[in-house]
This record gives structure tokens, C-alpha cells and sequence, in this order.
């Protein structure tokens, strides 16, 4: 066999090696992901993988929902909740490792219209009588929903929009509502409705942060996580520059 053959050769068994190895180190984990953390999730789900060779499995839905599948046992890693309090009784309950938990986003509430023009930059649009419905989501259960309820109760437009009220069961199915039209207007999560820094279509207005308590997103390693390796990688990937800077496109901030 001649030099450059036996080069190729011990080459290609090098590299087959190396991804025998990395191969051999991959974890995978469920991951509770809230669900106006969709996108942006499932951007930084496949650069985690390229660059770990972990795997995190998504599923999504509501912070309410996912604690009381966790308090009954549900076998996920890692929860990466809309608000910070339930992630703090999971700790607190010893269902979660408290000392993991840290805040990997701080959300941003935005009254969003599909239609160009619908909604004005200070949102007095809905001060006005001419619409039907509005969507929210549960605020018993989204976070989202809750700052929704709060900036109603702070403009004194609690009463008049209160019975034109569409209720979401996540902050996702509340999008789905404004994004099909059978809600002309809709309190969503700015991440659904931006990418890279722009509005992608509609017309929106970007809640002041001080019209409601901040909604400060928390991530923790829960019970059946504890050990597990793309866990742990996960944790330390979001606070990386690479999923901050999908974070931040979506308008979060830290």
C-alpha cells in the first residue's frame, strides 16, 4: 500500500473513532419547553445537537400545565417555564434541583393585530368599540395571560374588555386565535410574532414593561434530570453566545 493510501486510510479510521467517541458520550432529555419559547427552542434544539451530540426532545404548552404533569410524575429533564415562580416551587417541592435554576429569558408582552395598521403604537385601540374579540391566554395558567390581565387593570379597561375576552389554554393556541383572524386582536408574546428583530407581519404594540410584573422565564433541572448529561450540556448551552443570540432575535431580553 503506498504512503498516500495508508495516510487516507488511517485518516478515515481517525475520524470514524471520533465519532464513535462522541457518539458513545450523547444523552438525550425531555425538555418542557413553555410555549412562547417555541421558535426559538427549536432553533437552539439543533445547534445543541451539531454542537454536543446531546439531544433535548421538546414538547411544549403551558408553565400550569407541565408543573402539575411534573408533580405527577412526568419524566422530564428540564423545564424552561414562563415565569420564575413556578420553577422556584418545584425547587421548593423537591421536584426540581433548585440550584440549577436560573433565568434564560425575560419575555415581552405585545397587543398584536394580523392586520397592517389594526393596532396603533400606544394601543388605544383598545379603548375603541368596534372590535368583537380579544385573545388570552389562561391567566391562570400562562404567565402571559396574567401580564395581559395586569395591563388591562392598570389602563382601567378591565370591565369594557373583560366579556370580549377569548380564552387560549397557552400562550400558543391564544397566537392561533389572532393569527386566524377569529380574533382580531390578541396579547401574545413578542418571540411569536418577531424574528430577527423585525415584526414578520401585522400591526403591533410592544407593552411598556411597567404596565405588569416582569415575566421573568426560568429554567431548572427537575427530578429525573438529575445526572443526566444533555441536561446538564443544555443548561450551560442556553447561556451560551449562540442560543442568547437566537433568544435576543426573538425580542427577549436578559
Amino acid at each position: 500500500m503506498s504512503p498516500v493510501s495508508l495516510c487516507k486510510q488511517s485518516l478515515s479510521v481517525l475520524g470514524l473513532a471520533l465519532v464513535v467517541a462522541h457518539g458513545a458520550h450523547a444523552a438525550e432529555v425531555q425538555v418542557a419547553v413553555a410555549a412562547n419559547f417555541t421558535a426559538p427552542m427549536q432553533k437552539i434544539a439543533v445547534l445543541f445537537e451539531q454542537d454536543t451530540g446531546h439531544k433535548a426532545v421538546l414538547s411544549f404548552g403551558a408553565t400550569g400545565k407541565f408543573y402539575a404533569q411534573i408533580a405527577n410524575g412526568a419524566p422530564f429533564g428540564v423545564l424552561l417555564a414562563a415565569d420564575d415562580t413556578t420553577p422556584e416551587k418545584i425547587g421548593k417541592e423537591g421536584l426540581g434541583i433548585g440550584a440549577t435554576r436560573f433565568t434564560y429569558a425575560i419575555g415581552q408582552l405585545v397587543l398584536w393585530s394580523k392586520q397592517p395598521g389594526y393596532v396603533d403604537a400606544e394601543g388605544k385601540v383598545l379603548a375603541k368599540s368596534d372590535w368583537k374579540h380579544i385573545a388570552i391566554a389562561n391567566p391562570k395558567l400562562a404567565p402571559y395571560g396574567l401580564a395581559a390581565m395586569q395591563t388591562l387593570d392598570k389602563l382601567g379597561l378591565t370591565p369594557q374588555v373583560q366579556p370580549r375576552v377569548v380564552t387560549g389554554e397557552n400562550i400558543g393556541q391564544t397566537y392561533q386565535f389572532a393569527a386566524s383572524g377569529n380574533a382580531p386582536l390578541g396579547f401574545v408574546a413578542l418571540s411569536q410574532v418577531m424574528e430577527d428583530g423585525k415584526l414578520r407581519e401585522g400591526s403591533a404594540w410592544v407593552v411598556p414593561a411597567g404596565m405588569h410584573e416582569p415575566i421573568r422565564q426560568d429554567a431548572i433541572v427537575l427530578k429525573p434530570g438529575q445526572g443526566n448529561e444533555a441536561a446538564a450540556a443544555l443548561m450551560q448551552y442556553l447561556r451560551g453566545d449562540k442560543a442568547r443570540a437566537i433568544i435576543k432575535s426573538y425580542g427577549y431580553s436578559f
